[in-house]
C-alpha cells in the first residue's frame, strides 16, 4: 500500500504566529516593567558578558521574578501563555490546512521551532495543534520552581531540530539518533516535504537549510510595520527564502493560498517519484 506523504509545517513563534515576544503578554507586566525596559536589560547582559541573548533573557526572567517575589512554575508560565496575542486567522489556520491536506491525500503535521519558552507556548490557545514543540525550557527544583535554564534555542540550535523532525525524533536531549546515518527512503519527513515559517534574521539558518534541500521557506511580515516587510524582501532577494507573505492566516489569505499550492506540488512530486521506482 502506498504511504501518504507527510508534510511538516514548521513555525517560529514570536513575530511569526504572534506579533510580539511571548514574555510581553503577562510576565513582563507581572514584574512591573515595560517590554522596552526588560529587553534593554537583557541586551545589556548579553553585550556586557559577551553571552548568548537567549541565556541572557532566561537569566533575567529568573532574577526579576525572584526580585519581585514571583514564582516561576510550569503552571505560572502556562498562565502567561493564555493571553498571547496571535495574528489574524491563526486560531483556525491549523485545522484549515489539515482539512486541505486530508482532501488532497497528504498528512499534515505542525511543529514549533522557537527561541521562546516551551512552557509558555504550552499554555497558549493553539498548543494542541502541534505535533511537537521545540523551544527553550527551564530545569525545575523539587518544589516545581524554575532554577536553571534547561534548553536554550538560538538561531543555529534551531537547525538541529529540523533534522530531528526529518527522522521523527521528539527528544530535545537526544544527540545520538539525530546524527545516525539514515537512507533517504527511511527518513520520516524529507526536507522536500517541509514548509518553514519565520520572520527575521534568527530564522535564516533554518530557512536556508530547508530551501537548500528542496523544501520551502516562507518569510512572514507584519503588514503594519514597513521595516518588517523590508526584512522579508531582503531575505527573498538574497535567496534565503522561497516566498514572502503578510502575517495573515485566514482561509482567504495569500498565506493559505500559497501553502495550498505547495501542498499540491509536494503531492504531485511524491506521485511522480512513485513512477520513477517502477521495475
Amino acid at each position: 500500500m502506498r504511504r501518504k506523504p507527510i508534510i511538516a509545517l514548521i513555525y517560529d513563534f514570536d513575530g511569526t504566529l504572534s506579533p510580539g515576544n511571548m514574555q510581553e503578554f503577562g510576565f513582563i507586566q507581572a514584574i512591573g516593567q515595560t517590554p522596552a525596559e526588560f529587553w534593554d536589560k537583557s541586551n545589556r547582559i548579553a553585550v556586557g558578558q559577551d553571552a548568548s541573548n537567549i541565556l541572557a533573557y532566561m537569566k533575567l526572567m529568573y532574577d526579576e521574578a525572584r526580585a519581585s517575589g514571583i514564582k516561576l512554575t510550569r503552571e505560572d508560565f502556562a498562565r502567561y501563555g493564555k493571553d498571547i496575542k496571535l495574528y489574524e486567522g491563526v486560531r483556525d489556520w491549523f485545522q484549515n490546512v489539515n482539512d486541505y491536506g486530508k482532501a488532497h491525500g497528504v498528512i499534515i503535521e505542525h511543529y514549533i521551532n522557537s527561541s521562546g519558552l516551551t512552557e509558555i507556548i504550552e499554555g497558549s490557545p493553539i498548543a494542541s495543534a502541534f505535533k511537537h514543540i521545540f523551544a527553550g525550557s527551564f530545569i525545575y527544583d523539587e518544589k516545581g520552581e524554575a532554577e536553571w535554564p534547561g534548553i536554550a534555542v538560538d538561531y543555529t540550535a534551531k537547525t538541529q531540530y529540523l533534522f530531528k523532525i526529518q527522522k521523527g525524533i521528539f527528544s530535545s536531549r537526544d544527540a545520538e539518533k539525530v546524527n545516525e546515518s539514515l537512507a533517504d527512503e527511511a527518513k520520516r519527513i524529507p526536507f522536500t516535504n517541509m514548509i518553514y515559517f519565520g520572520d527575521g534574521e534568527t530564522d535564516v539558518p533554518s530557512m536556508k537549510l530547508v530551501s537548500m534541500f528542496g523544501g520551502n521557506a516562507i518569510a512572514v511580515f507584519d503588514p503594519s510595520r514597513p521595516a518588517k516587510k523590508a526584512v522579508a524582501q531582503k531575505l527573498l532577494r538574497q535567496g534565503r527564502v522561497n516566498f514572502i507573505t503578510p502575517a495573515s492566516y485566514t482561509k482567504d489569505s495569500r498565506t493559505f493560498r500559497l501553502v495550498c499550492a505547495i501542498i499540491d506540488k509536494v503531492k504531485a512530486d511524491s506521485e511522480l517519484h512513485q513512477f520513477s521506482r517502477y521495475r
